[in-house]
């Protein structure tokens, strides 16, 4: 009697992957995800008996065994091996069909398939399955029930991150592009980096909190390196990104840090990462983010005489910030917790000893629960502290800090995500956060406190040595809205257009709506400053006394010549806004307000032209064209453009473009994929850094 043995198996790649929605993967290897059947045809020298022992054997890591749980041995007849499964659907001739399930909770990774039979072994030529986390599965614990959900947050490989300030949001689009070349094998990569071990590799909470740390270069020679110098010689401005592909293609290799990014690119990577391998994910941004450096929920921000703020503070107040939420049951915790967890891969604090953050319940942010793991009081912070606002004056040749205002309600606004399904920005706040001033939000603020246990109210920065006015009285738990007695009020708005070379027109309101005669003193200063509230440079200031017979308003100008703020426009390699800063003060009740506002210039757009469908593999031409309506000649123009699945990241050199200037770039396009694909266009100069723009096309069959 001959002994038994496989000729080949073949892993029937197109329909498992359509069953688990992997088709998309640019990779030669077959990709299922876990607790879900595949099958495999099996070929055999002669045909199956009930005597023969076939089985399937599966591997993962350097050295599979059995008794590690890394090595399956799977047999038809057997039920179960470690939550796997596999049973013989038919067969006949010399081929079986055998079908596989993976157990719902089995490690990621990769998996070396070999087929047994008595002692035969038949190693396949690409015998390495890939193992993903399984949305679609109810007994995994990342399962998501909405399909549309699914389709957003694990498979469009698309999408936008929202940046700008609180009063003017705008989408920068982003190609997260978890599906291209060599993009699934650096997530792999990473993981075998992370040496999270096979039991920690079950458990999407453990992966994403190593993902948070690999995708920063701090302390492991991470992904991406970030730097906020405004500096950025022998690498890429963090603003001329467009997405994580050309990042992680680079990574994988040189297996050395890219650089330059900040939050959003992290956020951007760290998105296709986990969506990559699985894990339902989102990029979130918060306007006016806190960076609590102390934990004790208020950041101070100090202004000198001119009203103008100084970088003195340890503590910052982001005009934007991003990071991610990751979905999952938290099995680790008491319940209630399961579902958006915050993970944020920017290096800002260290966490455990490295640079990482997350994954905390979206959940214990809103309910004030910061005791939980991980990092919950710094997220807490980051959409919850109070702002300080201090005066420093110079009294007998020292600096005195004097308390102007606490505001409440200002940290954290706008909390943002791409919409479902669709292109525009869905305002999360009220996930991360109830109501401000709400009865909820007081009880959760109270119950964050008392695991924080404020330290009293100092000012932080490095200079502080002398503190005027506090008498040592300790935060109040409930900070009201400064009540004034004259109900004094001010705005700020720009009454021109913002367009770089022009002259910038601001105006500052003041009201007051008591009745009485009342002087008012105000100090405004207008300044360039970096999203991570870093000033640039001071471009202006006024200071005005005047009298209103309340209730009324004045309207104060506040007017910036061109010439005072280009030259350090050009100088800087990231986008800066302008800081408009004004501290009102009523002479006769020592009433104070102090209002800030941060504004972005605004650009003329890219246009794109090309057909509205097109069908796979036939080229079609794609058009850019832009017109220079600013009175500026913006020099050494680049326009960057992608499109997932049509052509690969492509740049032009345009060179100076002259005011009023047209500017036209064409692309051949092959589509090589299915469905709605994106293109996205962006331009940098010296001027500006990045008007972009993105437009969609059908790909039919």
């Amino acid at each position: 009697m001959s002994a038994q043995g496989a000729t080949g198996i073949d892993l029937l790649k197109s329909q498992n992957t359509r069953q688990h929605h992997t088709d998309a993967y640019n990779i030669k290897n077959l990709v299922v995800r876990r607790g879900h059947p595949f099958q495999v045809l099996v070929s055999l020298n002669r045909e199956l008996r009930p005597a023969d022992k076939l089985s399937l054997r599966l591997g993962i890591g350097e050295n599979p065994m059995k008794n590690r749980g890394s090595l399956m041995s799977l047999k038809p007849e057997r039920e179960d091996f470690n939550g796997w499964k596999i049973s013989l659907v038919k067969k006949g001739g010399k081929e079986c069909l055998l079908s596989v399930t993976s157990s719902p909770n089995a490690p990621v990774g990769k998996y070396n398939l070999h087929v047994k039979t008595g002692t035969n072994i038949y190693k396949p030529e690409n015998g390495v399955i890939y193992l993903l986390f399984n949305p679609w599965c109810k007994d995994d614990v990342v399962y998501m029930a909405n399909e549309a959900e699914k389709n957003e947050y694990v498979l469009n490989d698309t999408g936008y991150i929202y940046v700008g300030s609180a009063y003017s949001i705008y989408n920068r689009p982003w190609n997260f592009g978890q599906f291209e070349d060599s993009i699934l094998d650096a997530c792999m990569y990473l993981l075998d980096k992370s040496k999270l071990s096979l039991t920690e590799r079950r458990d999407p909470a453990n992966v994403s909190r190593a993902m948070s740390a690999l995708v920063n270069a701090n302390d492991d020679s991470g992904v991406v390196l970030g730097s906020w110098s405004g500096n950025y010689i022998g690498g890429t401005s963090p603003m001329d990104w467009i997405g994580s592909v050309t990042i992680l293609q680079q990574y994988y290799k040189t297996k050395k840090p890219v650089k330059y990014g900040q939050c959003w690119v992290f956020a951007g990577v760290l998105n296709t990462v986990m969506r990559c391998l699985g894990v339902p994910c989102r990029c979130v941004s918060t306007f006016d983010s806190a960076h609590d450096t102390e934990e004790n929920l208020t950041v101070d921000i100090y202004l000198n005489e001119k009203g103008e703020k100084m970088n003195i503070s340890f503590d910052s107040v982001w005009n934007f910030h991003v990071w991610n939420d990751a979905w999952m049951k938290r099995t680790d915790l008491p319940n209630g917790f399961d579902g958006w967890q915050a993970i944020d891969s920017t290096p800002q604090e260290q966490s455990q000893g490295r640079f990482q953050c997350g994954p905390c319940p979206v959940k214990a942010v809103k309910e004030g629960d910061v005791y939980l793991p991980y990092d919950s009081k710094f997220v807490y912070a980051e959409v919850n502290a109070d702002r300080v606002y201090w005066l420093v004056k110079k009294v007998n040749g020292k600096d005195k800090y004097f308390k102007i205002a606490t505001e409440t309600q200002d940290i954290g606004k706008n909390i943002s995500t791409k919409a479902v399904g669709q292109n525009r920005r869905e305002d999360i706040t009220r996930e991360y956060k109830y109501p401000e001033g709400s009865k909820e939000e007081r009880m959760s603020m109270q119950r964050a406190y008392s695991f924080i246990r404020p330290l009293g109210l100092m000012p932080r920065s490095g200079y502080a040595s002398t503190v005027q006015g506090l008498g040592g009285n300790a935060q109040p738990l409930v900070p009201n809205e400064p009540a004034t007695k004259t109900g004094l009020h001010i705005e700020i708005k720009n009454t021109e257009p913002l367009h770089p070379g022009n002259p910038l027109e601001m105006a500052i309101t003041v009201k007051v709506s008591t009745p009485g005669n009342w002087t008012i003193d105000l100090t405004g200063s207008c300044q360039l400053q970096y999203y991570t509230g870093k000033v640039q440079a001071n471009l202006g200031t006024t200071k005005e006394t005047f009298n209103l017979e309340g209730p009324s308003e004045m309207q104060i100008p506040l007017k910036i010549a061109p010439d005072a703020y280009m030259k350090t426009l050009s100088s800087v390699e990231d986008e800066v806004l302008i800081l408009v800063t004004a501290i009102a003060e009523v002479r006769e009740t020592k009433d104070k307000l102090t209002k800030e506002t941060s504004m972005r210039f605004q650009y003329p757009p890219i246009t794109v032209q090309m057909p509205e469908t097109a069908r796979l593999y036939n080229d079609f031409t794609c058009a850019f064209i832009f017109k220079n309506k600013l009175n500026v000649t913006l020099e050494n123009c680049k326009l960057l453009v992608e499109g997932l699945g049509i052509f690969k990241m492509t740049t032009f050199d345009q060179g100076d473009i002259m005011p009023g200037r047209i500017m036209k770039s064409e692309i051949i396009c092959t589509p090589t994929r299915l469905g709605e694909r994106k293109i996205v266009a962006k331009l940098i100069s010296n001027q500006i850094k990045g008007i972009s723009t993105e437009k969609g096309i059908i790909i039919t069959e």
